[in-house]
This record gives C-alpha cells, structure tokens and sequence, in this order.
C-alpha cells in the first residue's frame, strides 16, 4: 500500500505580511523553518520511508522539503523540481497586501478572486514588472504555457500532467513520494485525488508545514488520509 505525503510549505515571509504571493519566490519566515523541520520530525516519528520527492522550483517549498527530510533523515532521496507544482499566480495581485487590496476592491470582489474555482484574478502582461516570463527558470517553457494569473481550475490543469506522467506511475509501483509544495498546487491535487466536487474544494484548507499523508490501495483509491500534528 503506496503513501503520498504532501507537504505546504511552511510560513513564509509574505504569509506573516499577509500578501498575495503567487509566483513570487519569497522565504520562509522563522517560524516556517520551524514548521519544516516539525514536519520532518512527525515523519521520523511515524517511521515514513520515501522513494522519490517533488517540490516546485519556489525557494519556500525547496527549503521546506529539505528542512523535513534532513530531520528524518532521508535528504539522499531523489528529488525533483517542477514548476507544475508552483503556487497559484495571482496575476496583478502578487504582491499586494490582502486586506489593502479588499479596501480597494471590495471584501467580496477579493474573496471571489480568492476562493472561486474558476474566476480569474487581474492578470499580469509579460511585458510587466514581475512578470514570470522574465525569469530564467521558465526559459524551457513554451511561452505561452507561463501564466499572466491563475485559478484553481487552471491550476488544477497544470498538476495533472504531473501526477499522471510521474507520481501516479510510482505510487502503482508501491513507491512511497513526499512532495513539498504550495497550498493552492495541493488542494487541486486533492481535489484530483479524493475526487472533490468544484463546490466542496473551496473549504479545503492545507495548513502550512503539516503532513497530510494519504495510503492507496492498488487502484490509487484512498484507503486512508491522516494528518500529522507539528505543534
């Protein structure tokens, strides 16, 4: 019986400053460190043993996953990075500050762009400040598939390939993977996983740096899913 563990990153320095953040490539705060290395505790504690890992090519969830596997001792593994796993890009919204932004345009018009699962945000130009196609990590990437904003429902898109291509395959092979990534880039592969309804995903919440660990049986069907307390 195969286990995936997903992994939010912890706290990041825009999490405490509460702003949108998307694709920008912020830290972790101090307590998101914290959080990592709990999770890699909880791990070591319940004995997990992985195979392969996968994180996004965002610097909070690349040192989330190291800080968990190095505190269970499993930093050898094979990792991979891919931006499939990103964040949501919020488009121009990135790297405004939450609650300045719902003053400027309304609680409820924020809370659609937020939590709706298929209401796009402002977008950003790639001719923009900020905009990813000036990033060098993306510069394999077929122009047109590098995002100007995102919502779930097309970040949904992004992550199947990635669960169909590589992780499904393993799982199937009774490989245990961990994968340390972002909360939206999560909740649509939950949403992938435990076949939840566009409606029901919007009150799925993934809490920075605690494990959710997920048991299949041969099928890929969830047997189990448990979370682990870091507190």
């Amino acid at each position: 019986m195969a286990k995936l563990v997903l992994i939010r990153h912890g706290q990041s320095e825009w999490n405490l400053s509460n702003q949108f953040t998307g694709w920008v490539d912020v830290d972790l705060s101090e307590k998101g460190v914290e959080q990592a290395k709990a999770a890699g505790k909880a791990i070591a504690e319940h004995g997990l043993q992985f195979d392969y890992a996968y994180t996004s090519v965002l610097k909070r969830a690349i040192k989330t996953l190291h800080y968990a596997l190095e505190e269970c001792d499993q930093l050898w593994i094979p990792e991979f990075k891919t931006w499939r796993l990103n964040e949501r890009h919020y488009g121009a919204l990135q790297g405004h500050n939450k609650k300045k932004a719902a003053e400027k345009y309304g609680d409820e018009q924020v809370h659609i762009w937020r939590r709706s699962y298929d209401v796009l945000p402002p977008l950003l130009g790639a001719d923009d400040e900020g905009s990813a196609a000036k990033d060098r990590r993306y510069a394999n990437l077929d122009p047109r598939a590098i995002p100007g904003g995102e919502n779930l429902k097309v970040t949904l898109e992004r992550v199947i390939p990635l669960w169909q291509d590589e992780i499904a395959p393993k799982l199937l092979d009774n490989k245990n993977v961990i994968i340390a990534a972002h909360g939206n880039s999560l909740r649509a592969l939950s949403k992938y996983i435990e076949q939840i309804s566009d409606e029901d995903i919007m009150n799925l919440e993934m809490a920075t740096g605690q494990p959710v660990v997920y048991t299949f049986d041969d099928k890929l069907n969830v047997l189990d899913k448990e979370k682990y307390d870091i507190d």
